[in-house]
């Protein structure tokens, strides 16, 4: 018996069109290419990958704030891909987002309470116990006090600006949260109660995350499964623990060996250095995007090579040639 995910993304593409001049159009920047992965209800699914590989753009297509070129994007088994207005409102009260820079996530002329009920204000819902009552009640769950409801952004920290970010997207209710990069801005202390009120609120809502990141420390601590993404594609996915302890793509082999160790007599000898610089999403690699980075290149022979170039590979990991040893090189 197989169950039907809460969020199912298939095959989703986001192209920006560049002009050569103000008459003439240019090429695409492929920022999101055929992107394809699920997640539970009630879990979280980790999307990793260096800066500038879409990520963000991923999240923000989840959202509805940037319109597909192409793709599927379906919440509790329904399209949402294509829907406007009215439906599209409702739908925003199922999915929420906690945004990056808990700063320029909040309005600096608008106080926090106001910031919190404004969810509320858009949807047009007034709760049984009023408002204010239901901001308060937020603001409790999240560890902020009640004196905190006139303050302004300004008069808190990086960690509380996030909390109320935090509270804003639970106003509603939501059943998914696009988590894009929520603990990269603050302190690693900060960071560590922002994750444990995140699994809190986890556990007792059952709320599902879509957890934007780059620190893989937290990722493998916080996710249920884990997708690598290079260059507008997913690389790999698969359950946290198997990808962690057995990565099989070369390029989360090299993201994981990169992770820094705070052991100085640990041994480095096995790590993958990536040779050359991240190619630009406007004129990728035919092929697999990842070849011209790729350590096994060096390994293989003209015909495996062609096929690099050729074919674009499918599935998880997605590798033509994933049976090689990066260390037999």
């Amino acid at each position: 018996m197989t169950t039907t995910p809460l969020l199912q993304v298939t095959d989703l593409t986001k192209h920006f069109p560049t002009r050569t001049s103000a008459f003439r159009s240019g090429g695409v920047v492929k920022a999101v290419d055929n992107v394809s992965f699920s997640v539970g209800a009630g879990q979280t699914l980790g999307l990793v990958g260096e800066s500038g590989c879409g990520k963000s753009t991923t999240g923000r297509l989840l959202m509805r704030l940037l319109e597909p070129t192409s793709g599927s994007i379906k919440l509790d088994g329904r399209e949402i891909s294509e829907l406007r207005r009215g439906d599209l409102q409702d739908y925003r009260r199922r999915v929420q987002m906690v945004f990056q820079n808990p700063s320029s996530s909040l309005n600096p002329r608008q106080s926090v309470g106001s910031a919190i009920a404004a969810p509320l204000l858009a949807q047009r819902i007034n709760p049984p116990t009023g408002i204010k009552a239901t901001v308060r009640d937020l603001m409790d769950r999240v560890g902020l006090r009640p004196d905190h409801y006139n303050r302004f952004p300004h008069e808190f920290s990086g960690g509380q600006k996030q909390r109320v970010g935090i509270a804003r997207a639970l106003a509603l209710d939501p059943k998914l949260i696009i988590c894009d990069e929520p603990v990269s801005a603050l302190d690693v202390s900060v960071q560590a109660q922002v994750i444990n009120l995140l699994e809190d609120i986890q556990r007792d809502t059952g709320v599902a995350y879509l957890f934007i990141a780059h620190d893989l420390s937290v990722v493998k601590h916080f996710a249920h499964r884990v997708a690598v993404m290079y260059l507008g594609r997913i690389m790999e996915h698969g359950d946290t623990r198997e990808v962690f302890d057995n990565p099989r793509h070369p390029y989360t082999q090299a993201l994981l060996s990169a992770v820094p160790q705070a052991d100085p007599d640990a041994d480095r000898s096995g790590r993958v250095r990536l040779a050359g610089d991240l190619p630009s999403p406007a004129n990728p690699p035919s092929g697999c995007v990842f070849r011209s980075r790729c350590p096994l290149r060096l390994t293989l022979d003209e015909k495996s090579a062609s096929r690099c170039a050729d074919e674009v590979p499918a599935g998880s990991p997605a590798c033509h040639h994933i049976d090689i040893d990066i260390e037999e090189r």
